[in-house]
């Protein structure tokens, strides 16, 4: 073998000496990509193009304008207002572990110089779950787009509502709906962006309701997971079931968008939608 060949990786076992962290498996495929390959393919598996998770705020800088980009709300964080056992010790720790403050980064941009407020979800943080501060930093980045005449634009991968916060979890579905309803009033476009995964109350919530609803390839859009459905229904699911696809060709989303285009998509649809 030369010393530029690539070793076949693909459907080989990990081997006990392979260093943690520079290899990742892709779901879909098999094939075993280097972790530096896969950053400079915006975390998209090259042999079969699925779509990695993605920082937030890696998506964020796929998507601004360069240097347009200006956080608000960081400082928010949740509090136990149930009292759960463990869950403020558990925040703390995503906080220091992750570097961030919840499951959503809020902000201004521009996209193709047309101004717009955009909300992330990181499914690093607690799994993407949908509690009170994620709900409040959505709504506000809504209420903010109303008043400075901007489009709307939120990216959703989520486990979900947040079980510790009980009723105040749920609470966030319809104050979320709430304020898109006010943005619709207002004339101002909501585009939704769905990716993997994309689940539970979020999907029942604001993940569902835009203009236009856009996804990445092959994610997983649903309420309850696969497995859930089919203990409940008793029933066979029919072949890609919850992915990207299926929901396109039934009519829940209007476009699957790759991540290397969705920068341009996205500035065409607000160019479209803002004149």
């Amino acid at each position: 073998m030369g010393i530029f060949s690539k070793p076949l990786l693909r459907n080989q076992q990990k081997r006990d000496d392979m260093p943690e962290g520079l290899w990742s498996k892709c779901p879909d495929c098999g094939a075993m990509v280097h972790a530096i390959e896969l950053k400079q393919n915006l975390q998209i598996c090259p042999p079969c193009g699925f779509h990695f998770l993605l920082d937030s705020m890696d998506r964020i800088f796929l998507i601004a304008d360069p240097g347009s980009f200006e956080e608000t709300d960081a400082g928010l964080f949740s509090a136990n207002p149930l009292n759960f056992n463990g869950y403020e010790d558990k925040i703390d720790g995503l906080r220091k572990r992750t570097h961030m403050n919840d499951a959503v980064v809020t902000g201004r941009l521009n996209i193709h110089g047309k101004p717009a407020m955009i909300a992330v979800m990181d499914f690093k943080f607690f799994a993407g779950s949908m509690g009170s501060v994620v709900g409040e930093k959505i709504t506000r980045t809504i209420e903010t787009a109303i008043a400075e005449r901007r489009g709307v634009i939120i990216v959703s991968a989520s486990s979900g509502a947040r079980m510790q916060e009980g009723m105040l979890s749920l609470m966030q579905m319809a104050k979320t709906c709430g304020a898109l309803a006010k943005l619709s009033e207002a004339g101002l476009p909501y585009i939704s962006v769905l990716t993997h995964p994309t689940t539970g109350g979020v999907t029942a919530s604001f993940a569902t309701i835009g203009d236009i609803n856009i996804a990445e390839p092959k994610c997983m859009i649903g309420f309850a997971g696969p497995r859930v459905v089919k203990e409940t229904t008793h029933q066979n699911l029919p072949p890609g079931f919850q992915t990207a696809e299926f929901m396109l060709e039934h009519g829940l989303i209007d476009a699957i968008v790759p991540r290397h285009v969705m920068r341009d998509r996205l500035g065409s649809l607000l160019n479209f939608m803002m004149k």
